[in-house]
């Protein structure tokens, strides 16, 4: 075979390949057997292997190509990769269609309902038809991009479809009156330009099986579920790795000028295009139907070969979905309609007492390992002694246990029937439980707290704290790691950080000359640090990521700040005087003037450029946050008061608006009573937010 004959030949197997790839993962259809696509493969390789340079980037055999990486470059979305709210219940349900007609004025008849995939979100970009760049949500702005690892999804096309004209003709029958058929013809049947899928890439529960038996006979850790597995599997730097795991995709949306008119015909569309989507989809009329759809998924979970988490309801009028428009990082159009959260039993085997970085002792329930939602679970945090007290929890007890979304698991009840006798009551130890000193509680409080500022807990958590995410964000710095710098003397504090060389971690254990130098590498780039994050980094008591924020705009450098009075700091907005007297407090300390002057022997703390000028329904409100919230993290409530104006605080003043309370608050809600602040509970809260 001749050059000119392998070009025509290996056309002929790109063909046949990708036309039985459409089959089988897009229309769930199998014409040959998976044997003889095998063949095909193996054949089209071979001719590759013999004429290289007939090998294309969208060929079959190219789902695994080059290196392992050294690293993922960031991506930047060029439209922002949004969440979705999220609704438990029938009646948030209707809440959520209720602010939608008010912000309609009229009724709304026509929606879509999907499956909620459990696994990891994912941008697809191509270019003319070819796949150029696939990347995940990041911070819905910035991704990362992992195209090398999408490409070996073998249900993710290499290069979209182009449809057949009786498809198209078909396709505008079915819409016709809803979409602007000549812009979609023009679009479909040259593929010029830009098209955005976006979906998300899942673990089916037999390779995630199939994965977990490996790692046992490797004697490796397990994946707690699948979407673990996927998201661990998709942040791989070897391609080839990715491709064993055998992953799979759904897409959910197209961008796109295409003409359309309808969430329901992007699905449609990116059926045609060779995008896989999720047959259960369906166009519903109605929250009735909608309730039929979710019910009906719900019996089916199980059965089903991947898992989910819930249902996604979505306004099928693109034009409607629009003018709703955006709140925070969430489109009003649509919602997640998640499964009710899971509760499980269990035994609380102990009660334990963890002292954290402002030496706060903090009780937990060491229970035997049970699964919920996905999650094994052996540990819950118990508050306070208040909480224990009011749950009347006991060591041997029988406790109900609950997880809703990504909330951290919490003991909602005891199953008192299920005492045996033998129970054991705890009280927080009048010591510490690290260092041996007296334990003490805040007056009007409800924490206890060690009186030892030296306590070798403390100083551990401080450092932890210090090269955290929200801190100076050390990059691959972890808990552990510091405990065992701390344990083996070679830091103190976080200023001994940037002391460390390679040859003093080599002899630690699980250390390698390339490992040591990469510690030493990312305390190293995050030695320029904004403001703002290098005061949340300092963990001064009271001193959250707002006030941080509030102080950097106000002092514009640490200077200014460490030389400013109690008096001074207090007069900035939103910084009441326990605040400010405890940042003095800190700044005047003989310890940490030396911690600081140690600190900025080795970082340089940025000034904080001023703030862009914030405008919205909420501007000029002052809210504090206590207890846990359902349908939103604290973070995402933060987030959305910020975005409409607002401004959040860490305590409750007689400024204070809004104290938003969630379930099992502190003492900040009694404080919001006796000064006469309004309270909210998070439907009032969203039901705000959502106005």
């Amino acid at each position: 075979m001749n050059e000119r004959e392998a070009k025509k030949r290996i056309s002929q197997l790109r063909e046949a390949i990708n036309h039985h790839r459409y089959l089988y993962h897009v229309l769930d259809q199998e014409e040959i057997s998976e044997a003889a696509l095998d063949s095909l493969k193996h054949e089209l390789l071979t001719l590759e292997r013999e004429y290289p340079n007939l090998v294309t980037p969208d060929s079959p055999t190219q789902r695994v190509e080059g290196r392992p990486l050294d690293g993922f470059s960031k991506v930047s979305h060029h439209t922002r990769m949004l969440s979705l709210e999220d609704v438990f219940s029938e009646e948030e349900l209707e809440d959520w269609e209720r602010r939608l007609i008010k912000l309609t004025n009229e009724p709304i008849r026509d929606y879509y309902v999907e499956v909620k995939m459990d696994g990891l979100a994912v941008s697809l970009v191509y270019e003319n038809g070819l796949l150029v760049t696939g990347a995940t949500r990041g911070d819905g702005s910035v991704g990362e991009d992992v195209t090398a690892n999408l490409r070996t999804v073998e249900a993710i096309p290499l290069r979209l479809r182009v449809p057949e004209s009786r498809e198209l003709e078909e396709f505008a029958k079915k819409h016709h009156g809803r979409l602007d058929e000549e812009l979609l013809h023009h679009r479909i049947t040259s593929l010029d330009g830009r098209i955005e899928v976006r979906g998300e890439v899942f673990m089916p529960k037999s390779s995630f099986e199939e994965l977990n038996r490996r790692q046992e006979q490797a004697g490796q850790s397990l994946f707690a579920n699948p979407r673990n597995a996927a998201a661990g599997s998709i942040r791989q730097l070897d391609p080839s790795v990715v491709q064993e795991r055998c992953l799979d995709f759904f897409g959910y949306t197209l961008l796109g000028e295409f003409g359309l008119g309808t969430h329901e015909q992007s699905h449609d569309l990116m059926r045609l295009l060779g995008v896989r989507t999720n047959p259960l989809s369906q166009h519903v009329e109605s929250l009735s139907g909608v309730r039929e759809f979710y019910f009906g998924i719900q019996k089916k979970r199980d059965r089903l070969p991947y898992w989910i988490d819930g249902t996604v309801v979505v306004v099928n009028d693109n034009k409607v979905f629009d003018e709703l428009g955006v709140i925070g990082k969430t489109p009003r159009g649509s919602v997640a309609y998640k499964f009710p959260a899971e509760q499980v039993t269990t035994i609380v085997e102990d009660i334990r007492v963890q002292v954290g970085r402002t030496g706060a002792i903090t009780p937990v329930a060491v229970m035997r390992p049970v699964k919920v939602a996905g999650t094994t679970v052996a540990h819950a945090t118990l508050h306070n002694q208040d909480e224990i007290d009011r749950l009347d929890v006991r060591i041997g007890d029988t406790v109900v246990i609950e997880k809703a979304g990504d909330v951290i698991p919490k003991v909602i009840r005891v199953i008192k029937e299920a005492r045996l006798g033998d129970e054991r009551r705890f009280s927080l130890p009048k010591t510490c439980p690290v260092c041996g000193e007296s334990v003490r509680r805040e007056p009007d409080g409800v924490a206890f707290y060690c009186t030892n500022q030296n306590c070798f807990a403390q100083s551990c958590e401080r450092v932890i704290h210090f090269v955290a995410k929200g801190g100076i964000n050390a990059d691959g710095i972890g808990e552990k790691m510091i405990e065992q710098f701390m344990d083996q003397g070679l830091i103190r504090d976080a200023a001994d950080l940037f002391l460390l060389r390679p040859e003093d971690l080599m002899e630690l254990e699980g250390f390698g000359e390339k490992s040591a130098e990469n510690v030493v590498i990312a305390i190293k780039v995050s030695s320029k640090v904004p403001l703002r994050k290098f005061l949340v980094a300092l963990g001064i008591r009271h001193v959250g990521t707002q006030i941080a924020a509030d102080l950097a705009t106000e002092f514009k450098t640490l200077a200014a700040l460490r030389n400013s009075s109690a008096e001074e700091i207090a007069a900035v907005e939103g910084v009441g005087q326990v605040v400010a007297e405890s940042i003095e407090s800190y700044f005047r300390d003989v310890k940490n003037i030396d911690l600081l002057d140690r600190l900025l022997e080795h970082l340089t703390v940025q000034p904080d450029p001023g703030r862009k000028s914030v405008s919205g329904p909420l501007l000029g409100k002052s809210f504090v946050l206590t207890g846990t919230l359902e349908s939103l993290t604290r973070e995402q409530a933060k987030e959305q008061i910020v975005a409409l104006g607002g401004r959040v605080s860490g305590s409750v003043s007689a400024r204070i608006d809004y104290v938003l309370v969630g379930a099992d608050p502190g003492s900040k809600i009694d404080q919001a009573r006796k000064l006469g602040v309004a309270i909210l509970n998070e439907q009032d809260f969203l039901t705000m937010v959502n106005q």
